[in-house]
């Protein structure tokens, strides 16, 4: 098979390119909007996860709170507005769910083996993409 079969024509990689952080740029901020509105309505499936982390804090206005930043930076990103530096506050939010990891090992891993993830495990490590999204779109202008 020819190498140039397997090749993109330049200008539509290049459309891509140039519009593949706007995109990412919008679908974290949908992302922040949804989990954020349900942590304000107490809908999360995640509410326990997150109160159980820092349980320091007031579960009744901690999750809910947020939930209200989940969704201005979600609605900041969608309309890019401040868009660097919310994508890096929420980059560093998002650095804080792997708190679950160190503070609930019993709920993040099987048997307490950190390969061996549970639901929530799983839930908290697919944040490592959220937060390169968050990087990538720190990143740009």
């Amino acid at each position: 098979m020819s190498q140039d079969l397997l090749e993109v024509p330049e200008a539509p990689a290049r459309r891509v390119r140039d519009r593949g952080a706007v995109w990412l740029r919008i679908a974290l901020g949908v992302v922040f909007v949804w989990f954020g509105a349900l942590k304000i309505t107490g809908a999360t499936p995640v509410w326990r996860l997150v109160a159980d982390t820092v349980p320091f804090l007031p579960e009744r206005w901690f999750v809910p709170a947020v939930g209200v930043f989940e969704v201005l930076a979600g609605l900041a990103l969608i309309a890019g507005v401040g868009a660097r530096v919310v994508a890096g506050l929420v980059a560093l939010h998002l650095l804080g769910t792997f708190l679950v990891l160190v503070v609930q090992p019993g709920v993040a891993f099987q048997g307490g083996n950190p390969l061996l993830l549970t639901v929530p495990g799983e839930f908290v490590v697919k944040n490592l993409v959220l937060v390169t999204a968050a990087v990538v779109v720190a990143s740009r202008r």
